[in-house]
């Protein structure tokens, strides 16, 4: 009985959140309630991470409590609280930052609810706290990244590299495994060398300031620009173009993500290589999530399968990205 009217409670605020008619009389809730907090709406990655997990919900059956955050831990913080007050099965949530859940995600676990991270991960000191993270493998990222260009550098027989780099968000998943991968590949390279790290925040319009300042300081100096999203790479082009430099031929252009808005720009000429991070992570969190509920275990880390593009490759045949 308790059980029939949680889930009718469960329902109601779904139907308030998704702004259901006052007049609507649930009756039956579903089988399975998962609480999701989204970072924030920054970029088309994050976007259509969004709409794939509430695609698959809706194709699963699941009842979705989606909550965005608007790129605040404390949003976060108390959105997963009010998850716990209405008793959902499972919670998930894509952390902006690593430390500080600790205190939180205890309350999830004193009342029984388990937590499942997507896209990023955190750093806790009590590893029972999370059931299983689902994302990218980042240091693999900013290995592929590095991995290219060495191999640009070999085939422009390039004697150094001067290489300027756009970070992520600081202190976040993505902005330390993407650096640690390209910089643990390219320490052996005698000829490479980073002359600047900037935080471009995961933004456009920071990645634009960042790459306005690096022109203004190094110019034509720069020979490579490692930005860790496409938000970012989007927003320095204009700049490299407006201070006289060519995108892509005067500077090598490398960036993560895979959007369809980076390919077209890579099928142009002007970025050189992107590096696949797909944000279609939603039936990985469906089924488990189902799993989780049916008292299964489920992979401690979940990676999907991703690539990288080039302009070593022919793209003429890439199927549309879907983000």
């Amino acid at each position: 009985m308790f059980n029939r009217i949680r889930k009718i409670i469960l329902l109601l605020a779904l139907c308030m959140l998704a702004g259901c008619g006052a007049k609507e009389e649930p009756q039956q809730g579903p089988e399975l309630v998962l609480g999701f907090s989204q970072l924030g709406t920054e970029s088309a990655w994050r976007s259509g991470n969004s709409a794939d997990i509430e695609k698959k919900a809706e194709e699963c059956g699941i009842g979705l409590m989606f909550e965005n955050a608007n790129r605040k831990q404390e949003n976060q913080i108390a959105a997963i609280r009010r998850f716990i007050a209405y008793h959902v099965d499972v919670i998930a949530f894509s952390p902006i930052v690593e430390e500080g859940w600790d205190n939180v995600l205890s309350e999830a676990k004193e009342a029984g609810i388990p937590v499942i991270l997507v896209d990023r991960d955190i750093s806790t000191r009590k590893a029972d706290l999370i059931s299983c993270h689902i994302g990218a493998d980042f240091y693999q990222e900013g290995v592929m990244a590095g991995e290219y260009l060495i191999r640009k550098a070999d085939a422009l027989e390039m004697e150094s590299v001067k290489i300027v780099e756009i970070t992520g968000t600081e202190d976040s998943t993505p902005m330390r495994q993407r650096q640690a991968g390209f910089m643990d590949t390219i320490a052996e390279d005698e000829r490479m060398e980073i002359i600047e790290s900037v935080n471009g925040d995961f933004l456009k319009s920071r990645g634009a300031e960042c790459m306005r300042y690096l022109m203004e300081k190094y110019g034509d100096s720069i020979d490579a620009v490692y930005s860790h999203n496409d938000e970012m790479t989007l927003g320095a082009i204009p700049e490299i173009e407006k201070a006289g430099a060519v995108p892509g031929q005067d500077m090598i252009i490398i960036s993560i993500d895979g959007g369809q808005e980076a390919i077209d720009v890579l099928k142009q000429g002007k970025i050189n290589c992107v590096v696949e991070c797909t944000p279609m992570l939603g039936q990985e969190l469906m089924d488990a999530a189902k799993k989780l509920e049916a008292g299964e275990e489920v992979d401690r880390v979940i990676h999907p399968e991703e690539k990288y593009f080039s302009d070593e490759m022919d793209l003429s045949g890439l199927a549309p990205r879907g983000y």
